[in-house]
């Protein structure tokens, strides 16, 4: 397995900080994600060259993937982003869903979907990236966001059929929606292809929380996973020291 932090782990610290730190922490990657306030991706590129990881993850623009008119608006943005994660040499491309149309059957949502998903593979297939959807949680973080358990993700991953768009799986917000991340986590790993990790409830550092992350990562880790587990968490104490801690506790362990 490898390991991400996230911007905004050094609070009001730019990309290239949080990529020293990646590397000081001998970490893979840095997720980033609105990819259009980096400025000069060129001259980024270069630092990334520079210190010796980059980033790993970013986001597509935040455009509905369940509102049919948006869809054409969606698929520049996919155009958008795939050449910005050319020249950043990304991997993995990160989507939310958008939020629940009123008036608008479920089903008819999860088919337009479905359709601008199918769109958008070719694009990542040829590019070589990932796309990767998102279920969040509504309860606490993100209310009325389409998507947000598991099996309902899957069977759209499923419908879109292609080998460049997949999961994140957020066991932080898996374990405020449905639960039982552990089983969700390795089961459905051949559509996952990269995890997020905080601890709940307050979405901070692992072991500050509910979730027994020595035995989530162990069953993720003996399935033979390779991708990235990405911090995406808040602090309780100095981020270094925590950095620290999650190494020394929970994956000194695994």
């Amino acid at each position: 397995m490898k390991h991400s932090l996230c911007i905004g782990a050094y609070p009001g610290k730019d990309a290239v900080y949080h990529l020293e730190k990646v590397k000081e922490h001998g970490f893979d990657g840095l997720e980033y994600y609105a990819w259009w306030n980096l400025g000069d991706l060129k001259q980024l590129a270069k630092e990334q060259e520079r210190i010796g990881v980059g980033i790993s993850a970013t986001c597509t623009r935040f455009i509905s993937l369940v509102d049919e008119s948006q869809r054409d608006d969606y698929l520049e943005g996919a155009r958008q982003t795939i050449e910005a994660a050319r020249i950043l040499g990304v991997k993995s491309v990160i989507s939310q869903t958008g939020n629940v149309l009123d008036g608008v059957p479920r089903d008819t949502q999860r088919a337009n979907m479905v359709e601008t998903l199918k769109r958008c593979a070719p694009l990542f297939e040829e590019a070589g990236i990932v796309l990767e959807v998102e279920p969040l949680n509504g309860l606490v973080d993100h209310m009325g966001h389409f998507l947000q358990r598991s099996d309902e993700s899957v069977d759209v991953i499923d419908q879109v059929g292609s080998p460049n768009v997949k999961l994140v799986f957020d066991v932080y917000h898996q374990q405020i929606t449905e639960g039982n991340v552990t089983r969700n986590a390795v089961g459905y790993l051949d559509r996952i292809n990269h995890y997020h990790i905080a601890d709940n409830p307050g979405r901070k550092q692992p072991g500050t929380g509910e979730l027994n992350y020595v035995n989530i990562l162990r069953a993720i880790k003996d399935t033979g996973f390779s991708g990235f587990i990405g911090l995406e968490c808040g602090y309780t104490i100095d981020t270094d020291l925590a950095v620290e801690q999650y190494k020394n506790d929970i994956l000194a362990k695994l």
